[in-house]
């Protein structure tokens, strides 16, 4: 067997809609995908169906794979000729560790592909209703990790350059040290009532936002129990969410939806929930199976024409049918003079997908309808 290759692969901000069609192509064709913590699950679906999928995410504070045993995990993986799909919160390359897994899957001489995301500031900004930039306010804007405490050792962030170098500052991974970072601007000369605001899980249903100024920002937060995953923004664009918030204006903002619908057809009802601001939580109730007497169903189907209505109670049913007429070599035109009748207009488009037109649609979309 040949070598593999790996695919680094940003999976976007949180929203599984923001992947890249790249991303997206790529997980489809992928033998292994290893995400992060934060991957939201909705996006492993595009995943081939007998991938293997499995997290190698990092936490704070809890047991987790060390960036080494990841490195070695996908050079391993690439010489036993895997497709592999590495998929990494936001951009591979902006504040996360894609360049050292490159680098490490350069010196083994294994291909690799770089594929961008959404970046995570980027996106968590746009969801709270901001410009990092705007012709007015703000011309220059600095990314910086907080991850760092100013005033202690080992630090190397440049705070009195920092704290006024740009009009617009974005902190990530800034939470457990922000009441020290607002001391340091304000220290070093940006001004205590700058704006300020924290995004807490940006592009997700369950987005909060604090606002405040740089002198409360911290305080804030932390009585209203903000912690990372969040983006902190301070400088006058975040006084812009007045009149550019959107996505927490959705009518089903942070609700969270329990869709029951059989696992195949949920795609289209979470995406719509989506759309609305809402997070669906998948939990098949149905299981399609083949009818108990499958010899009874076929011999129905073989006979079709013989009825003087056919009536059709689902979508599946359409499904069904269709696929027992293919296996015989048949089509439409085993209906003959019989009518054919729907539960909905989606199982009449069902039909119409397949150039059969519906003579009777129920009114009332259930069996007491149709009859």
């Amino acid at each position: 067997m040949g070598v593999g290759k790996v695919y680094l692969v940003g999976a976007g901000p949180g929203d599984p809609g923001l992947i890249t069609v790249r991303g997206a192509a790529v997980l489809a064709l992928a033998d292994v995908v290893l995400h992060d913590a934060l991957t939201h699950p909705a996006l492993l679906a595009h995943a081939r169906a007998g991938a293997e999928v499995r997290s190698v995410g990092k936490r704070y504070g809890e047991p987790s794979p060390t960036q080494d045993a990841i490195n070695d995990e996908l050079v391993a993986l690439g010489r036993a000729g895997k497709v592999v799909a590495r998929l990494k919160g936001g951009d591979p390359l902006l504040f996360a560790r894609g360049a050292e897994e490159a680098t490490a899957l350069h010196a083994a001489g294994i291909p690799f592909e770089i594929v961008p995301g959404v970046p995570s500031p980027t996106a968590a900004a746009a969801y709270a209703g901001i410009s990092l930039t705007h012709r007015d306010l703000a011309s220059s804007v600095a990314l910086v990790t907080g991850t760092e405490q100013p005033g202690k050792g080992g630090a190397t962030h440049d705070w009195a350059k920092l704290a006024t170098a740009t009009q617009t500052l974005c902190l990530v991974m800034s939470m457990r040290s922000l009441a020290d970072i607002a001391r340091a601007l304000v220290e070093h000369g940006r001004p205590a009532t700058t704006p300020a605001l924290v995004v807490q899980w940006g592009s997700w249903s369950r987005q909060r936002i604090v606002e405040g100024t740089v002198a409360d920002i911290a305080e804030r937060a932390a009585a209203a129990g903000v912690a990372n995953p969040a983006v902190v923004i301070i400088g006058e664009v975040a006084g812009l969410r007045a009149s550019m918030s959107w996505f927490d204006t959705l009518p089903l903002f942070g609700r969270r939806i329990v869709v029951t619908r059989a696992e195949h057809q949920a795609g289209d009802t979470a995406r719509l929930l989506r759309e609305r601001g809402a997070e669906p939580v998948l939990v098949p109730a149905i299981e399609l199976a083949p009818p108990p007497d499958v010899a009874a169903f076929e011999r129905a189907v073989l006979d079709l024409r013989a009825y003087d209505a056919v009536a059709f109670t689902s979508s599946n049913t359409v499904d069904a049918v269709f696929a027992s007429l293919a296996a015989s070599h048949r089509d439409a035109r085993a209906f003959g003079t019989a009518a054919i009748a729907a539960i909905g207009p989606g199982t009449a488009s069902a039909l119409a997908a397949r150039g059969v037109l519906a003579d009777i649609v129920a009114e009332e979309h259930r069996g007491e309808g149709l009859a």
